[in-house]
């Protein structure tokens, strides 16, 4: 179990990448990335709720710019891309970033965006079932020069899969883990996972994992089970607080943009930090109290890994690095002693 995926938190939780980077469960955070690039014009752009730019290119930039962390979106909603696609795309940027990509796969979520597209957004068996197929033929195209898949979503002929991506024998697969059904599938491929559950509904998500891989892949080492969480830290408990509201706020208001241009409130996320810090899924406070929480929330949960937005809504850089300094200097290291041996 590592937090926020550093292995030197004195050093690299400053980075601005990083902040910027630990906030991007999807594609529609990827505006924040300009903070980072720090163009005035795309800064505006970014600060309305209707700009979005496309992952791909912006982890190129990202991946440029940087050169320690590593470079993903958790996660890519198979849907908008043909796999064969996806794959180039990703060995791209893992050769932009000399071999620091990781490839976040999902099934699809988000209806309205897809209504708005034009996309076919399926059934939830339908795009587990697409997801299988699309995995199927990102693997190829990673690891082969040649694959060929023909599935009831995809038919791909002889594709060339070269050049090869920098990692051998691919980039990490992360999965968005939100049901059991998901669990199967990513225990099933092997594949890393990311839940944004409260402690208590994360456990089961984890724990059929667990069963899916010890009867299919018996004492072989475990991918990741990973939690994400909404992390300010700060002084005191009302200064954590006077943060995380209004930015949790801003957070939120970007997320749901689209669903409320359609008539709808999505059920899943909480509305407001209060309702998430009761579900657990957002952490305020003095340092003892977030590490108090987390250490309360990792065995609870059945986690092996820690993955923490540390940066969102229009939290500034300076607000940002002083809660990340905290988090690294006073949080990380003891958490590190809750890691799995």
């Amino acid at each position: 179990m590592i937090a926020a995926a550093l292995t030197d938190p004195a050093t690299a939780v400053r980075s601005k990448a990083l902040a910027v980077a630990a906030q991007l469960p999807d594609e529609r955070y990827i505006p924040q990335i300009v903070e980072c690039l720090r163009e005035p014009d795309l800064r505006l752009a970014a600060r309305s709720a209707l700009a979005a730019f496309p992952a791909s290119a912006s982890l190129a930039a990202l991946a440029a710019g940087t050169e320690r962390i590593r470079v993903g979106v958790l996660v890519t909603g198979n849907t908008y891309r043909n796999p064969c696609m996806l794959a180039k795309m990703v060995t791209t940027v893992d050769h932009i970033a000399g071999g620091r990509t990781v490839l976040g796969l999902g099934a699809g979520w988000f209806e309205p965006e897809h209504r708005s597209f034009g996309i076919d957004f399926k059934t939830i068996p339908g795009r587990l079932q697409a997801l299988d197929e699309a995995c199927r033929i990102i693997l190829g195209m990673l690891t082969q020069e040649r694959t060929t898949v023909h599935g009831k979503h995809y038919n791909v002929t002889d594709a060339l899969g070269l050049p090869k991506p920098v990692q051998q024998p691919h980039p990490p697969l992360w999965y968005g883990l939100g049901h059991l059904a998901g669990a199967e599938w990513a225990a099933t491929h092997k594949v890393h996972v990311i839940s944004n559950n409260p402690a208590e509904g994360a456990r089961p998500l984890f724990e059929r994992y667990r069963e899916v891989w010890q009867r299919k892949h018996g004492g072989a080492p475990m991918p990741k089970l990973g939690m994400s969480r909404h992390v300010v830290v700060a002084r005191t408990d009302a200064e954590a607080e006077a943060l995380a509201r209004p930015n949790y706020a801003h957070w939120y208001a970007n997320l749901t943009k689209l669903w409320r241009d359609f008539g709808a409130i999505p059920f899943r996320f909480a509305r407001d930090f209060d309702e998430a810090r009761e579900r657990g899924i957002a952490l305020a406070g003095t340092p003892a109290r977030v590490r108090q929480e987390l250490e309360r929330q990792i065995p609870a949960s059945g986690c092996t890994y820690l993955v923490c937005r540390l940066m969102f809504g229009g939290m500034s850089e300076s607000e940002a690095g002083a809660s990340i300094d905290l988090f690294a200097s006073d949080v990380m290291p003891y958490l590190v002693k809750l890691a799995p041996r």
